[in-house]
């Protein structure tokens, strides 16, 4: 399983991009913006032992860009190492960092420093919210596959309250009327399964079987859609990939389809009534109501140099892909028209890990 530099600077230095033909057009220095709402926070994982997780940011009219934004409002705080995830609760935004074991509290229009979460956690990778309460996944012990849980964290003091013990692996986690449902991807072994959990009773209350290695959630139109990587070839005992979709009353799968032997999706994104993934450099779209899987891309990010999609977004029909690049110096970020045409770039910080539209 691969984990998804706070650079100290001169006043006057300038983070650079590339924005249509201009690189300067849109980009501002390292002081602070004022609000930093009606755009996307591009949360950039950094490197896994070191503290340089970091937050950059993009106006909607993608007039705005600029890097270390956490950094630029908070100059004596360190975000922290190897940023999994954020949250929005609220008018806050909680950043979960995985290998600092902590999550730092922020404000999301300003990202003013507001608290930091250091106990409780193990290993924490991501989080959502139900019933006035935080849950984050946890892995606990990577080589422990008997310690993995959900943390449940108080809103009003920010401590962790409660733990839910979970299988091995929990990845991904979204809520839907005051439910949990978490996609167990597995640690270093391999998952398959989706936990149910009741926010009440803080207990699981369902298990649902889906494809190896889910990935990605989406819930629309009452139904929770899972996507399923499947085992990789080179783990030598490669699955197939699946994507899965599960009514979420009756907490069961009414439909899946397979994809063929060796093409490992990732990324599942809902907007529009469509439904979109990627699988290695290329993006694909299909009806929401679709019984089968698309037969090409939508198009391919090959052109940018991108041989993976690391994160992926789509909104206001334009669609945000991260590329990792190294998975070392700094990564890009491209946006594309809905139909796939390149309209702008950025280079961001090291390994962007997710788009969080504020």
């Amino acid at each position: 399983m691969i984990f998804k530099r706070v650079f100290m600077i001169a006043a006057v230095a300038v983070f650079f991009a590339s924005c249509s033909d201009d690189d300067d057009n849109g980009i501002v220095d390292n002081l602070p913006l004022g609000a930093y709402d009606n755009g996307v926070l591009i949360l950039n994982q950094g490197n896994f032992g070191q503290d340089n997780s970091s937050i950059s940011f993009l106006s909607n009219d993608f007039a705005t860009f600029q890097n270390n934004s956490f950094l630029a409002v908070n100059p004596t705080k360190v975000l922290g190492n190897t940023g999994q995830d954020i949250g929005f609760y609220n008018d806050l935004a909680f950043v979960v960092l995985n290998a600092s074991n902590k999550i730092e509290i922020i404000n999301r229009f300003t990202l003013e420093y507001v608290a930091t979460i250091d106990s409780g956690l193990d290993n924490p990778r991501f989080i959502a919210f139900a019933n006035g309460k935080g849950y984050i996944t946890n892995w606990g012990d990577a080589g422990v596959t008997t310690d993995d849980y959900v943390a449940v964290l108080n809103l009003t003091d920010y401590l962790v309250s409660a733990s839910i013990s979970v299988v091995e692996g929990p990845e991904r986690i979204i809520e839907n009327n005051g439910k949990l449902y978490v996609a167990h991807q597995g640690g270093y072994g391999y998952g398959n399964t989706i936990s149910v959990i009741n926010s009440t009773s803080n207990t699981v209350t369902n298990t649902i079987t889906v494809g190896d290695v889910p990935n990605s959630l989406q819930i629309e139109n009452g139904s929770l859609y899972v996507m399923s990587g499947g085992r990789a070839a080179w783990t030598g005992i490669e699955t197939i990939g699946k994507l899965s979709k599960i009514n979420l009353e009756t907490e069961s799968v009414t439909s899946s389809i397979d994809f063929a032997v060796g093409n490992h999706a990732s990324n599942l994104y809902i907007a529009d009534n469509s439904i979109f993934y990627t699988q290695d450099s290329d993006v694909f779209k299909m009806s929401l109501t679709a019984s089968s899987l698309p037969t090409t891309s939508l198009f391919s990010t090959v052109g940018q140099g991108v041989y993976g999609v690391y994160s992926f977004a789509v909104e206001n029909n334009k669609i945000y892909v991260g590329d990792a690049a190294d998975y070392n110096s700094n990564g890009k970020v491209y946006i594309y028209t809905n139909t796939g045409t390149l309209e702008n770039e950025y280079t961001v910080g090291v390994i962007p890990a997710g788009f969080y539209f504020n």
